[in-house]
């Protein structure tokens, strides 16, 4: 197949519906975690759940990096452009996350701070060009597919001595964080879903290859397949999945062949090795704290390290009241168990991370209409007992 359009026929995917429902055991249920938010984005849109059997269903994980972060992390953001006066530079899913005392960038924007959406690391080192009196801050965040150019805006920055720029790094990393969902007691404390599999993240993948998630795929026996973003190609994983779990097998396999291979871009990894270096821990919205989970900016380019470069305070910024984002993100429980959904918390008005960002797993019930689904089974159900 060479085009998208292969990849959402109806015909095949009437197919693979099949051969998933002939595949699954009618004894046991399936419950595979897509890491990935475009995973879930990809399933609500084309409806992939749909064509599953009633004993097979998707765990929607922590794949979403605007997601994960951290209010504190958030508030320090807000603190260096009201307190230290910087041009704060960021992509446009952050500016509306809220933060402590339901503030958010595009409401410190409205106070007077001078915050400005972008859509690329280009972008921020031009505001520097553009501003050499002013301190420009990138807030910098993403999982390992948006890390390397954040790697090249730091190197071209002291390429070209632009010492008015540094960059607040939040960058985070997917193995880490999927050994830590099924290892961590705090997690088990706190409620955890049971996971027979995982759908492995697609452009995350294109970077790190298919060899990282091989030691947990053993360790921890759950099969990882790795499943690109077209509606086929999450059946065909999932297909792939369940014929490992009903054979007993916990490997690793890649579905996204045309894409991912075993060992990524090793180019793009050692640009990323050069400028950063791993952070003994980091918190992340839903885990707490994850360990070696993130990067930092290494001593060699500390000169544009923001957290170095500014005295930033403390945060202790917790959810709004009520906020099932936490929960939502460890695939404990879905949007709908969420009491603010559609009702306090709507796209227009969120009160969470998870109705946010475009890859968010209450984004994707919201913009879908999963929710007036999963409301008219219910009824349905009801009238009929």
């Amino acid at each position: 197949m060479k085009y998208v359009d292969d990849f959402r026929r109806k015909d095949i995917a009437g197919s693979l519906a099949a051969r998933i429902a002939e595949a699954v055991d009618p004894a046991r249920d399936y419950a595979f975690m897509e890491f990935c938010g475009g995973h879930t984005h990809a399933i609500f849109r084309y409806g992939v759940q749909d064509l599953m059997p009633p004993n097979l269903r998707f765990v929607h994980g922590p794949g979403c990096p605007v997601c994960v972060l951290p209010i504190p992390r958030i508030d320090n953001a807000i603190e260096m452009a009201e307190r230290h006066g910087v041009i704060l530079c960021t992509y446009g899913d952050m500016m509306r996350v809220p933060a402590s005392k339901r503030r958010s960038l595009i409401r410190a924007k409205a106070d007077g701070a001078d915050i400005r959406m972008i859509y690329s690391t280009g972008d921020a080192l031009q505001v520097a060009r553009d501003n050499p009196g002013r301190e420009v801050v990138f807030l910098a965040i993403g999982f390992e597919t948006t890390t390397p150019p954040t790697a090249v805006a730091i190197r071209q920055a002291r390429a070209e001595g632009l010492g008015n720029f540094s960059v607040f790094c939040n960058h985070v990393l997917t193995p880490a964080a999927i050994q830590h969902i099924l290892q961590s007691p705090e997690l088990r404390e706190m409620g955890q879903v049971r996971i027979d599999g995982f759908l492995g993240p697609s452009h995350v993948s294109s970077i790190i290859g298919s060899a990282p998630y091989e030691y947990f795929a053993e360790e921890f026996q759950k099969p990882v397949v790795i499943a690109g973003f077209e509606p086929l190609d999450v059946m065909q994983a999932t297909l792939m999945l369940i014929r490992q779990v009903n054979e007993g097998r916990f490997e690793v396999e890649n579905e996204y062949t045309r894409v991912v291979t075993e060992q990524g871009n090793l180019k793009a990894q050692a640009l990323v090795s050069e400028v950063f270096e791993l952070r003994s821990s980091f918190e992340w919205r839903g885990l707490g704290e994850v360990p070696y989970s993130a990067l930092r900016i290494r001593d060699e380019f500390a000169d544009f390290d923001a957290e170095r470069r500014f005295a930033l305070t403390g945060s202790r910024g917790r959810d709004v009241k009520g906020c099932e984002c936490p929960a939502i993100l460890r695939g404990v429980k879905k949007p709908t168990d969420c009491k603010l959904f559609g009702t306090v918390c709507t796209p227009d008005n969120p009160q969470g991370s998870c109705m946010v960002s475009s890859e968010g797993s209450c984004a994707a019930y919201w913009s879908y209409g999963r929710f007036r689904i999963d409301k008219a089974r219910a009824e349905a159900r009801e009238a009929a007992a």
